[in-house]
């Protein structure tokens, strides 16, 4: 089987995803188009040798809509021989959006992919491609689920509760992350990944000196006494301080075979060495990662204590505490350069930007290998070993 290999991966800061955000008046298009256009400046490769670009998007809607990738690599400079299609595992797109291109390559369909992932939520609004609809889930559905799903801030304060996670330690961990994004920074640990936008240099959304304090302070965001009447055990711990920020941002990754990249005199820094992705209870919905994790171990024949590093998506809080809990992780080796919470989440970017951290996160510590996993709506994962390679 041909070995897919990542050359190359760069990022947008994440912006904040409201009107007032660094990012808001970049075109959905353009900010995609930005990382496509940075991931060729970066490595020597003709445009047209490039077989196909998978792009990940959540929302598919208003500037979202009629295929992102293939108007983003138009307006990127790429040739028109160049197609693109654009895909929605929900959060977990970008990532799959690079599982496809490993997947088309170890197939030897293609050569040279670009995965990326894009998403402006503060133009394009989180759950606007549903807008106007009336019934999502139709007769069977509702016959298998009769009491309703929840959304995913619920889910989080199920899991809290069934995990017996308490909001101090969900407060801790979320201190944890702006703390580390911001050490990271400062120490120019995201420089090689990030390509500035719009007088955007660093992610926007990290609260430099921040308190416990501060953060356990914030109100509920998601109280609703018909959802507490439903589910009693519900403590109510979920809050904007522990959940991931609404953002703007894309990223790129350029997948290659490994045979094309010696012939091109560029150097592979990761194989994709497993993929995975799993499904759970729809209801609780974020805890897949928990069998992805076990799952992709599995088929690599390899052990929780032979990866190096890991990148849990931070969706929210507690989700990456039970996954940590429920497989027995260190959190020294989780999200050391911190997550969603402090750096921001842009649904259809963030699995292409967590792995671009991830892979740079890796070489700086010389590491062998990383797992990244993301939880996703409707109870779904992606989960992701990469290989250092040199």
């Amino acid at each position: 089987m041909t070995t897919a290999v990542i050359v190359d991966a760069v990022r947008t800061p994440v912006g904040k995803g409201k009107p007032s955000g660094a990012l808001h008046d970049v075109h959905p298009v353009d900010l995609l188009a930005h990382s496509l256009r940075e991931i060729l400046s970066r490595n020597e490769i003709d445009p047209s040798d490039i077989d196909d670009v998978i792009t990940g998007a959540v929302t598919q809607a208003g500037e979202q809509s009629f295929n992102i990738a293939r108007r983003g690599l138009l307006a990127a400079g790429y040739p028109e021989s160049v197609p693109g299609v654009t895909v929605d595992r929900q959060c977990g797109s970008g990532q799959q959006a690079i599982a496809f291109a490993a997947q088309s390559i170890m197939a030897g369909v293609n050569d040279v992919v670009v995965a990326a992932g894009v998403e402006s939520m503060s133009r394009v609004p989180m759950g606007s491609a549903a807008a106007g609809v009336t019934d999502l889930d139709g007769v069977a559905f509702d016959a298998r689920y009769p009491d309703g799903l929840v959304g995913q801030g619920i889910s989080a304060e199920l899991i809290a509760a069934r995990w017996g996670i308490g909001k101090s330690a969900i407060d801790e961990f979320s201190l944890r992350s702006h703390e580390l994004a911001a050490a990271a920074t400062k120490d120019g640990r995201f420089d090689n990944e990030i390509a500035p936008l719009a007088g955007l240099t660093a992610d926007e959304g990290i609260r430099v000196g921040s308190t416990l304090g501060q953060l356990s302070a914030l109100p509920p965001a998601y109280h609703d006494p018909a959802i507490g009447a439903r589910f009693a055990e519900i403590d109510w711990v979920i809050s904007a301080a522990n959940a991931s920020q609404i953002s703007d941002g894309s990223a790129a990754v350029l997948v290659m075979s490994e045979e094309r990249a010696a012939a091109l005199g560029l150097r592979p820094r990761v194989r994709v060495h497993t993929m995975a992705v799993a499904g759970a209870d729809p209801l609780v919905m974020l805890t897949a990662i928990i069998p992805a994790t076990r799952k992709v171990l599995a088929k690599a024949g390899l052990s929780l204590a032979d990866i190096d590093l890991f990148e849990v998506n931070e969706a929210f809080a507690p989700v990456v505490l039970a996954w940590a809990r429920d497989l027995g992780v260190d959190l020294d080796r989780v999200n050391v350069h911190g997550g969603a919470i402090a750096i921001g989440h842009p649904l259809g970017a963030s699995g292409a930007r967590v792995a671009t951290t991830a892979v740079n996160a890796l070489e700086q510590i010389g590491g062998r290998y990383v797992l990244q996993t993301m939880c996703e709506a409707g109870g779904l994962a992606n989960a992701t070993i990469y290989e250092r390679l040199g």
